[in-house]
């Protein structure tokens, strides 16, 4: 079993001052160290186990070993082909195809994203459970964003709230859109008589979408979103208000005629590893569909 690790060399600044003091400053909270001292991790300097009271000195080698996360007992790990973006000790980035679940469902308990996800760790030997940082809608494709572990989805989550996890998406919005660049501004909440449909309403949360259009054809503009909030249906319920649904969501009142599904596709993903503090700009391509919906222009 790869149990998952944290490793420091004592900078210079931390000379003489409490390991615990360093450890807060590096995001690893009380929760986390209780864990790893009673559920089977272990702190070592220099490779000697040593308690958090320890008096650090400059270079000294600090590692943290966390403990097996358990998994839920619900969740079936299932061998799924997974289209893997990215991967290291901490982050894992898969590019989606429409029509899966980002999780399983009591009606749906299986062949979902985090099935694989699962199934994946349960080959390879990772003692994790499955944190997934993005989920996107069952129909629509693209860039996920994994946390191999729940430290590295805290530190993720931290970013989420400062809205530092950036995602651009590529649609194809029917009709002809009157300005090629665009900010939608208004609240969405739940449907009242839906427990799957949002709408624009007054009394929704606050919601905000920028498009751009990259093309205009005949029947509808193909565009670029980004979104500054992260409701649930934002794209498609902002884009269905002004009189534009998405290609394919019959849902929110677009039409099948040009595809299948609703033409949506989380293209970019841009994120500050919590760990080896470096910015990371993904790219998907555009899923098979869509670049057919292309050609046929």
């Amino acid at each position: 079993m790869k149990y998952y690790t944290l490793k420091w060399v004592i900078p210079s600044s931390y000379d003489g001052k409490a390991m615990r003091e360093f450890l807060i400053d590096h995001q690893i909270s009380k929760r986390t160290l209780t864990a790893v001292k009673f559920d089977g991790g272990a702190i070592t300097v220099n490779g000697k186990e040593e308690n958090v009271r320890y008096l650090l000195k400059e270079r000294d080698i600090l590692e943290m070993r966390f403990p097996e996360e358990k998994g839920s007992e619900s969740l079936v790990a299932e061998e799924i082909p997974l289209s893997t973006i990215y991967e290291d000790d901490d982050v894992l980035v898969i590019d989606k195809p429409w029509g899966m679940k980002s999780i399983p469902t009591k009606n749906e308990p299986t062949g979902s994203l985090a099935n694989a996800i699962a199934g994946y760790y349960k080959k390879v030997g990772i003692g994790s459970t499955v944190h997934i940082v993005t989920r996107l809608d069952k129909d629509t494709s693209g860039l996920v964003l994994i946390a191999k572990h729940r430290h590295v989805h805290h530190l993720f989550s931290l970013q989420q709230k400062g809205r530092e996890i950036k995602r651009t998406y590529e649609a194809f919005a029917e009709g002809r859109l009157d300005t090629d660049i665009d900010t939608i501004e208004e609240p969405i909440g739940r449907k009242p008589d839906s427990i799957i449909e949002r709408e624009v309403r007054h009394d929704g949360r606050y919601a905000l979408t920028h498009y751009r259009v990259k093309k205009q054809f005949k029947d509808f503009a193909h565009i670029e979103l980004k979104l500054e909030t992260g409701r649930t249906h934002q794209i498609r319920v902002h884009m269905s208000f002004i009189g534009h649904p998405l290609a394919g969501d019959d849902l929110y009142g677009g039409s099948v005629a040009l595809i299948g599904r609703q033409s949506l596709h989380c293209k970019k993903l841009s994120f500050f590893h919590p760990v080896k503090k470096v910015w990371f700009h993904l790219d998907a391509l555009l899923p098979r569909d869509m670049r057919m919906m292309l050609e046929r222009q």
